[in-house]
């Protein structure tokens, strides 16, 4: 890989890894897990980066490499496992887990228990839509058109909401 690869790579990987990671948890059943699946998408961006054509941002790029190797990942080693989404590190309000009152801590295990309950799918794109993507971006990302994204997005709400008010 040429210097100015590994320089594109490393100021990406600076700029993206938080994110990434937080989708890592999503897919993973623990810390550790989550670790070693972003080190699995870390190492299959970095062997594609000479593949990468500037269709797209690179960022967006590595979303999708990361989304694709976090649903190989949960297909290939938890057909059978129970895995548990982690959305503690994903920022759902600017509210230190300190100042929020104890509703909101029950709607956020509420939240937690209904995302577990969406299709794979389903899971990327809140993942990607909880960390403020655009829906443009997310449609690049997943592959489908930004109507789309929209229409899922608006879906997705109303079940988590109605599965979040059934269990107030």
């Amino acid at each position: 890989m040429r210097k100015d690869q590994e320089t594109i790579f490393l100021n990406a990987l600076e700029e993206n890894q938080e994110k990434i990671f937080r989708v890592c948890t999503i897919y993973a059943k623990d810390h550790e897990d989550a670790k070693d699946l972003f080190q699995e998408i870390l190492i299959h961006v970095w062997r594609s980066m000479s593949s990468f054509k500037g269709d797209s941002s690179l960022s967006t790029w590595m979303f999708r490499i990361a989304l694709n190797v976090c649903l190989r990942f949960r297909t290939k080693y938890t057909k059978n496992q129970n895995r548990f989404i982690r959305l503690d590190s994903i920022t759902i309000a600017n509210l230190s887990s300190q100042e929020k009152s104890e509703t909101e801590n029950e709607k956020l295990i509420s939240l937690r228990i209904c995302i577990r309950k969406l299709n794979e799918g389903d899971k990327a794109l809140v993942a990607l839509y909880l960390e403020g993507f655009p829906y443009k971006e997310i449609s690049t990302i997943l592959g489908i058109s930004e109507n789309n994204v929209a229409v899922k997005v608006k879906r997705i709400k109303l079940k988590l909401s109605n599965c979040i008010n059934e269990m107030l």
